[in-house]
């Protein structure tokens, strides 16, 4: 029998490698879960949350002199303060959907079903953006218009939708009202921050209960190892989408919704 300390380690790498690519962190957990039996329960729930904060430390560690730059601008710098202004701006969004459907989302489309399904359609859309003849008219993610980051965080509450991918639905919409691919990804770093932080923090508070001193080094391990993988794969995803595009992982989603549905046909 697999142990928890195995299957922690075995999380934390695909929540490492899959929570900033657009192919769906939680839908990839999710079929995880289902499929290799990773986690079942309560805890294993809540574990696929709580370990994507070592994630987003990534981003923070990886992106630290740049944030730390806003951060003391922004009360004298009026670009670094519109900044910090148009990632809450961003994120108001999901906090209120989160608030009003967040239970329903979670007792209705966390299934196996809807996860293949939206990673299918969502790789389908992923190509078609991909070749598009897009217009470029920002490339500095820290210096998009108000409007454009209210519209992305509009665009990230789809991902709210298990398999549809939060990095995907900014990275998406980004592109579509005129970012380049980079600032687009690089953005969709940034707006992760709080959404994932604020995620973390209403889960474990809600949970807590289900914590006992062995299930927090099960979560301390899964939590490394997402952060290790995560600092890894950010710096080679920017390269890669940079001078391939996004058809890579377009594909990656079909295959796997695709394999997911017949894995769910045969009664797995």
């Amino acid at each position: 029998m697999m142990t928890d300390m195995l299957r922690a380690v075995i999380l934390g790498i695909v929540e490492g490698v899959t929570e900033f690519l657009p192919v769906s962190s939680t839908g990839h957990l999710l079929l995880a879960e289902r499929f290799f039996n990773l986690g079942e329960g309560n805890f294993w729930k809540s574990f696929a949350i709580l370990i994507q904060l070592g994630a987003i430390l990534a981003i923070v560690a990886l992106y630290f002199v740049r944030l730390w730059r806003v951060a003391l601008g922004m009360f004298t710098n009026p670009d670094d303060r519109r900044f910090v202004i148009g990632v809450l701006v961003a994120f108001l969004p999901a906090v209120v959907i989160g608030l009003i459907a967040g239970k329903y989302i979670k007792e209705f489309l966390f299934n196996p079903w809807v996860v293949c399904f939206t990673l299918i359609v969502g790789g389908a859309v992923l190509l078609w953006v991909d070749q598009l003849d897009l217009k470029v008219y920002e490339d500095d993610a820290t210096r998009f218009p108000l409007l454009m980051y209210f519209w992305i965080g509009v665009a990230q509450c789809l991902a709210m939708i298990p398999g549809v991918s939060r990095s995907g639905a900014s990275i998406v919409a980004a592109m579509l009202l005129g970012a380049d691919k980079r600032s687009a990804a690089e953005f969709s770093f940034f707006l992760a921050i709080p959404t994932m932080v604020g995620a973390f923090a209403y889960d474990f508070y809600k949970n807590r209960a289900d914590f006992t001193s062995d299930n927090l080094s099960v979560i301390a391990v899964g939590f490394v190892v997402s952060f290790i993988t995560a600092m890894i794969v950010v710096r080679a995803f920017l390269n890669f989408v940079t001078r391939r595009g996004f058809a890579f992982f377009a594909w990656w989603r079909v295959i796997v919704g695709t394999l997911g549905l017949i894995a769910l046909a045969m009664g797995r």
